[in-house]
């Protein structure tokens, strides 16, 4: 089976590609040459998937998925949340991103966060959603070289390291995209039976 995957970053595809089986052929959208922007203008993490599903869908006619990913953070009423990309701006810079949502968080003892994913499939003419979602906190402070993202910021419960300091077998286990992909992995396998 060969599926889109509707998105350009290859930190990403590479995660995918890593949770997947290697029966299912993963191509981004620059192997379709789908090279635009795909505009994420929805109020919600679900809303961005879709609009990104459909849009590979409607253009060039693949089946594919999507996913949409924002940290939410309890104290600051969800926020990051949909706009997790692009907190401190539109340059979606990570380090910018992190240093702006450390120092809102320096005066609050409540820390606590959940990562959530959402992946949109389009298959054969229908849609189906998958959410995973990993609750922990913010960290003091960053911490750690691997992962992407809010990852070195992230503590997920249970542990005392964040993301950035798991190897990516482990993060692959227990991370938000790793469950939705997990859910997205289980529905397709049952679907070609």
């Amino acid at each position: 089976m060969t599926l889109v995957f509707a998105s350009s970053n290859s930190n990403k595809i590479s995660e995918i590609r890593s949770i997947l089986p290697q029966s299912i052929i993963i191509l981004g959208l620059n192997d379709i040459g789908c090279f635009e922007e795909i505009p994420e203008t929805a109020a919600t993490i679900e809303g961005n998937a879709i609009i990104k599903a459909n849009y590979v869908s409607d253009k060039y006619g693949y089946n594919c998925f999507s996913d949409d990913t924002g940290l939410e953070v309890e104290v600051l009423n969800g926020a990051p949340g949909v706009y997790s990309a692009r907190y401190a701006g539109e340059q979606k810079d990570s380090y910018d991103n992190m240093t702006l949502l450390l120092e809102q968080l320096k005066s609050f003892s409540n820390k606590k966060a959940i990562f959530k994913t959402v992946i949109a499939l389009n298959l054969d003419g229908k849609q189906h959603l998958f959410t995973g979602e990993v609750k922990g906190e913010i960290a003091k402070e960053k911490s750690g070289l691997k992962g992407f993202g809010y990852d070195p910021i992230f503590i997920p419960d249970g542990f005392s390291k964040t993301f950035a300091e798991f190897s990516n077998e482990e993060k692959n286990k227990i991370s938000h995209r790793a469950i939705a992909t997990q859910k997205l992995l289980h529905f397709i396998e049952n679907s070609i039976k």
